[in-house]
Parts: structure tokens; sequence; C-alpha cells
């Protein structure tokens, strides 16, 4: 009997064996399939939230938007460094500036690991130089149009605006614009270079593992810090009566070593642009990667309070709220932030900023030009959230916020058509409003994914991103969801 049992037991085991798997199979798969049937339903409910408030038959936009211009190299940022020998540092610190290899991998190693977005000067250019030209006969690498205000001006173009683009560029450069911008600035000869340092979520260098997809970039630019468009930018603005004006690409001032009272001077002839153009034309500045001190302050006194509109990220927007409340600047934070930490950061900052409006008002009267900021826009790799003063001049708030959300993956997989085999949902399935306890919490509702409500004299809304899986791209990211975000809000 027993050697009976172990003949069955040994003839049937297989079938067995395999009506487990099938078994394990079959209660899994609805769990695929549901997944799928989630994203799907997110997916068509953000493209229809976008569509709502599509432009038909109706007026091209028209947007000023400066500054600068670069040629963008982007190589893996890993590869990079093994193939110049450069070994990983074995303390990641912070600087401001890069002046030789020891300071790269010392700098890149602080930002790689968390996967946090950097931007360095590196004031040694022959180092710049010999980095460059390791990078040209990378396999993979590629050229692209770079800097803040045409990467801009690209999308905004693309999505339906007329653009006037402030910057100084080669021939070769502006002949691959759109036709839909006119350029106002300097000819150069040869574009700046500024090296892209790309790579994926699970990267490895050494210790270091990302923990997000992301860039570090490195350049030697000596015409951008200088604004060298902004008066043939501000002669053309009259005759092009744009709808919007947009000023970007300030961080190039970060960390350069102009002589005494430059930057100052600059940034004065910038505040006169931007304080003479009419009261009622909306202006927008976009934040990026500032680690100076003094320039975050100078920003404070001569940009920000003339902008009704900010745009930044998950690391810009606690180191404004930091300078803003009087500590020190915080370069890296936490680059997977939960929504209701951010959402309490953009109420810090609405309030900060307009309680410096309203003050202003009370000192000058009529005389002043600041403006309140009536719109705020943070993007994150997990959602995107705005705040919108209700009965501003900026409209369509849902169907902005599922344009930027749908952007972030369309620039970042490199591809129009999103395709959900290359997608995921990183945003938790419900988030409190804020951190305060007791706080509301709003469920991900995968037919309606854009959350809106209304608080004080504002409204929110947050959306997830359908997070690209296959990178092709994440630099420009930002600028990209930026302006997609403000097309349907002129």
């Amino acid at each position: 009997m027993e050697g009976g049992g172990r003949v069955s037991w040994i003839k049937y085991g297989p079938v067995l064996s395999l009506f487990v798997v099938f078994l394990a199979f079959w209660f899994r798969a609805p769990d695929r399939n549901v997944l799928d049937d989630r994203l799907d339903t997110v997916l068509s409910s953000l493209l229809r939230a976008e569509r709502k408030d599509e432009r038909n038959n109706v007026a091209r936009p028209k947007v000023a938007i400066g500054f600068g211009g670069c040629a963008d190299l982007l190589v893996d940022g890993v590869s990079l460094l093994n193939k110049i020998g450069l070994i990983p540092a074995t303390q990641p610190l912070h600087h401001d500036y890069l002046e030789n290899t020891e300071q790269l991998a010392e700098s890149f190693a602080y930002f790689f690991a968390p996967g946090a977005a950097a931007e360095r000067f590196m004031i040694n250019d022959t180092l710049f130089s010999e980095l460059v030209e390791a990078s040209r006969d990378m396999p993979g690498n590629r050229w692209s149009v770079g800097g803040n205000a045409p990467v801009m001006a690209g999308r905004l173009a693309k999505e339906g605006c007329d653009v006037l683009l402030g910057g100084s560029f080669s021939p070769d450069f502006t002949d691959v614009l759109s036709e839909h911008i006119t350029v106002a600035g300097k000819v150069l000869e040869e574009p700046d270079i500024h090296l892209i340092m790309e790579y994926p979520m699970g990267a490895s260098w050494g210790p270091y593992t990302s923990r997000r997809a992301n860039r570090y970039i490195i350049h030697s630019d000596d015409h951008n810090p200088y604004l060298d468009s902004m008066e043939e930018f501000a002669e053309k603005i009259p005759d092009f009566q744009p709808d919007l004006l947009v000023v970007g690409g300030l961080q190039m001032m970060d960390s350069f070593p102009f002589q005494t009272g430059e930057r100052d001077a600059l940034l004065s002839r910038l505040y006169h642009l931007i304080s003479s153009s009419s009261a009622k034309l909306g202006a927008h500045f976009e934040m990026a990667s500032f680690v100076e001190e003094s320039i975050m302050e100078e920003l404070l006194h001569y940009v920000i309070p003339y902008a009704d509109s900010l745009g930044m990220n998950e690391q810009e927007l606690p180191n404004l709220l930091s300078l803003l409340k009087g500590s020190n600047i915080t370069v890296l934070s936490d680059p997977n932030p939960r929504v209701a930490t951010v959402l309490d950061q953009m109420r810090e900052v609405y309030r900060i900023l307009n309680q410096r409006y309203e003050l202003a008002v009370q000192t000058e009267g009529d005389q002043t030009k600041v403006k309140p900021l009536t719109r705020l826009h943070v993007h994150t790799l997990a959602f995107q959230a705005m705040i919108v003063t209700r009965g501003s001049q900026w409209k369509n708030t849902m169907s902005a916020t599922a344009k930027a959300s749908l952007t972030a993956y369309r620039h970042v997989c490199g591809s129009n058509d999103i395709d959900l085999s290359k997608a995921r949902l990183i945003m938790d399935d419900s988030f409190s409003v804020s951190r305060q306890e007791g706080s509301q919490r709003i469920p991900l509702q995968e037919s309606r994914p854009v959350s809106c409500w209304q608080e004080h004299e504002y409204e929110i809304c947050v959306a997830p991103v359908l997070v690209c899986t296959e990178v092709y791209q994440t630099a420009g990211g930002g600028d990209n969801i930026s302006a997609a975000g403000l097309v349907l809000q002129i």
C-alpha cells in the first residue's frame, strides 16, 4: 500500500504541481487586470479633463519668454564618470560650483543617491571641455535644444501659442525652432554647451544607487548669465503685445564669477522690464536650482514680487519657503514628498508673499508695482498641484492641472502617445489635504482623478502623474510641464 501510494504521488505529482501553478496564476490574474483597468480609467479621465477646455477656433495666445539658451549634450551620467575613470566619492558633499574632478564626484554622489535634479557651474573650463569631448563619442548620446526659455517656448508653440523668445543663439540653433517662435537677441557663432548627465531609477555608481530617474547638469557657460538678449527682447515686447510674460533661466547667474555689482545691475534692469509691463499683463517666473543665498535674496527683491505666477518642483518649493521664513537655503529636500506636505508648503508661500504684497500696498499705495501672487504650480514626480486665486485672470485650472500631468509622461517617455505598459501610479490611493490633525482625506477616483476644492480665496487642484517607467529624458521636464500648465490658463 505504501509503495502504491508513492507510485500514485509520483505519477500525479507533476499534474498536481501544474494545477497549483494554474490556480496561482488564475487568482493573481485579476489583480493585473484590475491594475490595467485602473490605469486605463485614469488615463482616459485625464485626457477628457485636458480636452475639456481646449482652445478651438480662437486666436493663438502670445507669450514673451526669456532668457537664454544652449545646446544640451545628453549622456548616461554613470557611464561618463566610469569612462573618465572617476572613482565614486567616499563622502557625498554639496558644492556651490565645481573646480575639479574630486568636487564633481562628491557633488554628483550628493544628488545622485536621492535622485534629485541639480545644475552646477564648472569654473574650470578646461575640465569641462574634456568632459564634453569624452561625451561626444559615447553610445546613446544625443543633442537637443536646451535652456529653460527655449524649452518652454518649444512646448508653448507646440500647444498653440505664438512666442517671442529672448535669447542669443547660433543660426543652426535658430533653424530648428518652431515657426511660431520669433527670436529677439544677438547672434552667436557657437552655442554654449550644457552637459546633461542623465540616470535611471536604480542606477548604481559605486556604493550609491539612485532612488529615482533624474539628471545632474554641468556647464561652463559665459553668455547666458549676462542675460545679453534683454535689451532686444524688451524692445520687441511692445509691438508683440503678449498675453503673458515668462521669465526663466536665472539660475545661470547662480555662483557665476561676476564682477562686484554686475549681477545686481542686471537684475535691476530685469526688474524694470517686468515692472514696466502693463498691469494687465500676467507674469510667470519659473524657478530652478539655486544654491547661492545672495541670489535668492536678490530674486525676492527684484523678480518674485512682480510675478503673478510661480512654477517650481519639489526641491525648489521648500528652498523658497525656507528663505521666506528667514532660514537658510535647503539644498536637498525629500525627492518624493507627500501631497499634504507640498500643499502646506504651497499655502505658506502663497500666504507670505501676499502678506508682503499687502504691506507694500499699505506703505506705497498706488505707487507700488508689486503684484499679488495669484497662481502657484508645483510639479513633482508623483503629482501636480496648483493654487489659483478665485476671480484672477487664470482660468481652466482643472484642465491645466490634467494637461501638466499628461505632459510629464509625454516628455519623459519621449512620446505624445501614452503607453500604459510604460506607466505606473506612485501617488497614494488617498491623500490628506494638510498635515494638520483631523484634515480631510481625498480618495483618488479613477474616473475623476483631478481633485479640486476651494479654500479661503483660492482653489486647489491636485492630479496624479502616470509616471514613465522607460525614461527617454528627464532634462527639461519641469519646463515642459510648467509651459503646458500655463497654456490653458492664459
